[in-house]
């Protein structure tokens, strides 16, 4: 709360408003417990059937809920949500998973708090 201010043609310049109104952002952050969202993909996977486990295993690892699967001739649709930090260079490992037989799409739906075990982990990386 910010109950008064004022300007005295002697005493006051700009830079010292500037600091004050620094210094009282930061300690109104501070107090308003902030966190961190992160967006969420819907991943749409399509993969041979043999490879449906390896893909259900990775979407585990990689803090992704899997909502459903639909089967197709000989392939598995696997749909699935993930923050996009997890899926970076998810191109890169599915082709590795299913030896280049494996394809996928995405598609921004949302924002989620990033769990709160990653969050000093990216304040810290901010920092430096």
């Amino acid at each position: 709360v910010l109950y008064d201010g004022a300007y005295h043609a002697v005493d006051s310049n700009e830079i010292s408003f500037k600091l004050a109104a620094r210094l009282a952002f930061k300690n109104a952050l501070e107090g308003a417990k902030p966190t961190l969202l992160e967006p969420i993909m819907r991943l749409v996977i399509i993969v041979k059937d043999d490879y449906v486990g390896d893909v259900m295993g990775d979407m585990n690892k990689r803090r992704g809920r899997v909502l459903g699967m639909n089967q197709a001739e000989g392939f598995q649709v696997v749909i699935a949500e993930v923050p996009e930090a997890e899926i970076v260079k998810y191109a890169i490992d599915l082709k590795a998973m299913t030896q280049g037989s494996g394809s996928f799409t995405r598609e921004f739906i949302k924002y989620e708090e990033v769990p709160n075990m990653l969050i000093d982990k990216i304040v810290e990386a901010y920092k430096k």
